[in-house]
């Protein structure tokens, strides 16, 4: 797949206007009640990410532009910060700077789970709100939770128990041996470790496993254990480029093994093409939710970028619409006051799903239903874009949508006061 063409990565530098340099420290009701509200956003445009960061940018951008058009919010405009994370140092840095320089009201962004924990930190001493909206690691919700980070991209615990209950449903499961890869940072080995106690705690095993760099573009050389190791199901623990990659060498080297994972994003399903794509995966949303919000915000996007959004774009989009949502009710930009309005169980918001969500106050993790996507046959494809079919949402109409959070692995969440 091609991202459109003229998509210029000089458009991710950070935009001008920001004021004098300040102190990180500085609280954001400190900030002006006028002008301009000025937010940050920091994700990856480059590395094996750089794929699902572009639309992010693309979906950021329509959002801000959509609030601006309908008069901003109570009269006062967005300015949008765009800048690339790199790398967890990189991203530290940059949102130090945004805090301090350019006296942002809040970060929204990233993918890499180990960025988001170093941008957490720095939010932490600025008492400057992030919202992460792409990263899944359940440390991030558990140990590592921070009073000013909160989710809007759903966590590895609720992939796994989705994609798991179509597993079950399979057959892949019990009595059943899995070869598992895995991506070697904090996302993959925290998914790893929500797979195997899944695996265990319902009859089945590992035939073996790797770690992946993420720079790993060549492999071969997994492909030769997984044929001699004939798993029944093959689990990826992927991210990013990582995926594409796979799926195209696998066909390449003629395995039919059943390919199923617990985290995945569109994008590399449509990179990978219709004759490599195969499995079932868990999603978060995806073009195909038949919701008049979904279908308008799919317009709106496919309209000025020439292409369906994915769920990366879905992810940063809802986070601005959602902070939006809360300026407008705490009337301000001020930290405190939307963390309080943020944990409020009455706080509801529109997902473009069937459902509410609303963020759980206990580690601010934003509960929604998600989806599993299935690859349909190359034949049945209408298009590159619907190379597949999209489930009911999980978990069903009767269940609380607490119950995709079970057996969360990241530890327990304790803010500091």
């Amino acid at each position: 797949m091609t991202l459109r063409s003229s998509f210029d990565r000089r458009g991710f530098l950070r935009t001008t206007g920001a004021a004098a340099l300040g102190t990180l420290a500085a609280p954001s009701i400190l900030r002006a009640q006028d002008g301009p509200i000025i937010l940050g956003h920091l994700t990856p445009h480059t590395g094996f990410l750089g794929p699902l960061g572009e639309y992010a940018v693309m979906a950021a951008e329509l959002a801000t532009e959509e609030i601006n058009a309908a008069g901003g919010i109570d009269g006062r405009q967005l300015q949008l910060i765009k800048e690339d994370s790199v790398n967890p140092q990189t991203a530290s840095t940059k949102a130090e700077r945004m805090i301090g320089r350019d006296k942002v009201a809040a970060i929204i962004g990233e993918i890499s789970s180990a960025s988001a924990l170093t941008i957490a930190q720095t939010v932490e001493r600025g008492k400057t709100l992030f919202l992460n909206t792409g990263a899944n690691s359940d440390a991030l919700r558990g140990a590592d939770c921070k009073r000013h980070m909160f989710h809007v991209e759903t966590q590895n615990a609720m992939y796994v128990n989705a994609e798991g209950q179509h597993l079950l449903q399979s057959g892949l499961v019990e009595g059943k041996k899995w070869y598992v890869l895995t991506a070697d940072y904090a996302f993959g080995h925290d998914l790893l470790a929500g797979a195997r106690a899944f695996l265990e705690r319902n009859g089945g095993s590992i035939a073996g496993e790797d770690l992946v760099p993420t720079d790993a573009t060549d492999f071969s050389s997994f492909m030769l254990k997984i044929r001699a190791a004939e798993p029944d199901l093959v689990a990826l623990n992927l991210a990013g480029t990582q995926i594409t990659s796979f799926f195209k060498q696998y066909g390449e080297f003629g395995l039919d093994f059943p390919v199923g994972g617990f985290g995945f994003d569109t994008a590399m399903a449509w990179a990978a093409g219709v004759q490599n794509f195969r499995g079932t995966w868990p999603c978060v949303w995806n073009h195909q939710i038949d919701t008049e919000r979904s279908q308008a915000f799919t317009k709106a996007f496919t309209d000025k970028f020439g292409m369906p959004p994915e769920n990366q774009a879905w992810g940063d989009y809802m986070a601005i619409q959602i902070l939006a949502q809360a300026i407008r009710e705490t009337k301000g930009t001020d930290a405190a006051a939307i963390i309080e309005y943020f944990e409020d169980p009455e706080a509801k918001f529109d997902m473009m799903k069937t459902r509410e969500g609303y963020f759980n106050p206990e580690n601010h993790q934003l509960l929604q239903e998600i989806y599993a996507i299935t690859a349909v046959p190359a034949s049945e494809a209408e298009n590159e874009w619907d190379i597949f079919t999209t489930s009911e949402p999980l978990p069903a109409p009767d269940q609380p949508l607490e119950t995709l959070i079970a057996d969360a692995v990241g530890g327990s969440c304790s803010f500091s006061a």
